[in-house]
């Protein structure tokens, strides 16, 4: 009976850990942790609509807007990088391209500099002033991932300031095909 007590004593911290592996309660690094992806097709959403800060440009009317594009991620030089290898080419020139986000642990991390184009009102030309900008996305359990995305206009002029907004990334699933129809 004793050596019984002692075999099951020596076997729940693996039936526990093994049972939290299959709820997901166990953190995966207990485990070995994956690597992580951004990888597929996915919806990116900006909430300009309620976007606040310093600059005139966060005062400025906006809509939300969104695009699809197709992410790859290679974790093989180092830190995983996820690259947008497909998708709409921004409206600004000065964005760098391809677009590129490195994982920091927690979140898919873009930082770049360009020229943000200040709008001057209808008939106005743009005045564009130098910017840097860092939006992060961060995972979530339901696939999707969420973030903020701040640009500080550093060059003096009508700009100049903050401007931050919510973000958000939504996985794009392709839909099943028609009823009866073979899907090709």
């Amino acid at each position: 009976m004793r050596k019984a007590l002692l075999i099951a004593r020596k076997a729940l911290p693996v039936a526990l850990m093994a049972v939290g592996l299959v709820a997901g309660i166990v953190p995966v690094g207990v485990a070995g942790a994956a690597q992580p992806s951004w990888s597929g097709d996915y919806s990116l959403k900006r909430f300009a609509a309620s976007k606040h800060g310093t600059s005139l440009a966060a005062s400025q009317s906006e809509p939300d807007f969104a695009d699809t594009y197709t992410f790859a991620t290679d974790c093989s030089g180092g830190p995983c990088v996820a690259t947008v290898i497909g998708g709409p080419p921004p409206d600004n020139p000065t964005l760098p391209q391809p677009a590129t986000y490195t994982w920091d642990g927690t979140s898919w991390v873009h930082l770049y500099d360009w020229r943000w184009d200040c709008y001057m009102g209808a008939g106005v030309e743009k005045v564009w002033q130098d910017a840097h900008s860092e939006a992060y996305y961060t995972p979530q359990p339901d696939g999707t991932l969420i973030g903020s995305w701040t640009t500080w206009i550093t060059e003096e002029g009508p700009c100049q300031g903050t401007v931050t907004m919510d973000v958000a990334a939504y996985p794009v699933r392709p839909h099943p095909p028609a009823f009866g129809s073979s899907g090709s």
